[in-house]
């Protein structure tokens, strides 16, 4: 069971969308070293980057280190309309379904030279747009819902009684141009709204494409300060990025890429920045392997117990799960080898209950 979770990129015309998408394929991993065989153009895969991954290398000395990765779809441009099937308005909408996160791209600086779809820099506008096309879907979605459950909930029938309810408070907050995802739920009405598979209740994060002179310090930034402002009242993450620096970050090597982030000020490039974000609002960790084989890096879903975190490398280690020998990363900076740490009583015998934490180095006892 590989995990295999996926962000997808969206925006209009001219915002940048692609342009990062092109820094993220050049970023990317080759396809050789990830476990998905087939790959779509449209989709890019790119390593988490992990400073423990580096740190454990140099403690464990193993032949080879692969890190985790995730991967970004690359959306086809939305246009007004695109719910009533306006531009690629259908292919639109069953890409986006797929991803587990959108990552909305806006446009937050000006340049005569690249025109905008609505000829002025607006993202609020933007924003708009994208969000209203995905509402309209959503109804779309619940009025055909609505439609066979009413005659159900008429005869009195409890589930179907329990789903119109659940139908209709979420209908009433689209038509008000909220996002579903801000509509709050009893425990046992959540089945109803994850079987709608709407795209408003997806986990988004905002992509504001900021200028280069802006990206050491973007605080005066407008537009910016704008999609900060309408992200927090939908509780959701803005992460300010210079698409076109990025992809030319992308073509570098590592030893250049970091003298180019030393001379821009920066510690770490705007893509790295946006993979953890996804990273973590896809509610993802790691968790470490470490022999002199290879030290590898393996994502995991935050709250998953060691026999499915093991089920992750081969369906065989969850099946004849014994043991997880597992000590945290901490722990291995600190005595400087799995052998001292032993010896010291802080590598663990952990069982099947055992709740995988991020930073953990394990180790798979099994017999199938």
């Amino acid at each position: 069971m590989t995990l295999a979770l996926t962000a997808g990129i969206v925006g209009l015309p001219n915002v940048g969308k692609s342009t990062l998408f092109n820094a993220i394929t050049k970023a990317g991993v080759e396809a050789a070293n990830y476990p998905f065989a087939t790959i779509d153009p449209n989709v890019g895969i790119v390593e988490v980057p992990d400073q423990r991954l580096i740190e454990i290398t140099k403690l464990v000395k193993p032949k080879k280190t692969v890190p985790t990765a995730i991967e970004f779809t690359d959306i086809a441009g939305i246009v007004k309309g695109a719910s009533r099937g306006e531009g690629l308005g259908n292919k639109f909408l069953s890409h986006i379904r797929q991803v587990d996160a959108i990552c909305h791209v806006v446009r937050c600086f000006a340049d005569g030279n690249i025109t905008h779809v609505s000829g002025k820099v607006d993202p609020l506008s933007d924003i708009e747009t994208i969000n209203l096309e995905l509402i309209l879907a959503d109804l779309e979605t619940i009025d055909k819902r609505i439609g066979r459950v009413a005659k159900l909930a008429k005869s009195k029938d409890k589930d179907a009684v329990a789903e119109l309810e659940v139908l209709e408070k979420l209908k009433a907050a689209l038509e008000n141009n909220q996002l579903a995802n801000s509509v709050d739920f009893y425990d046992e009405q959540l089945p109803y709204v994850r079987n709608l598979f709407l795209l408003t209740r997806k986990k988004m994060l905002y992509v504001a494409n900021i200028g280069e002179d802006e990206v050491v310090d973007p605080s005066d930034n407008p537009y910016l300060a704008q999609v900060r402002e309408l992200a927090a009242s939908q509780g959701a993450d803005v992460v300010p990025i210079c698409a076109r620096l990025e992809e030319e970050i992308a073509e570098l090597d590592d030893e250049e890429k970091a003298v180019f982030l030393e001379d821009f000020g920066l510690k770490e490039s705007g893509l790295d920045r946006l993979i953890q974000h996804v990273y973590s609002l896809l509610g993802l960790a790691t968790y470490f392997t470490a022999g002199e084989q290879e030290v590898r890096a393996w994502t995991f879903k935050q709250g998953m117990k060691a026999p499915q975190a093991a089920g992750i490398i081969h369906s065989d280690f969850e099946r004849g799960f014994i043991r997880a020998e597992t000590v945290s990363y901490q722990d291995l900076v600190t005595y400087q080898s799995m052998q001292a740490a032993k010896e010291a009583g802080r590598v663990r015998s952990e069982g099947k209950e055992y709740v995988v934490q991020d930073g953990d180095i394990m180790l798979f006892r099994f017999n199938v």
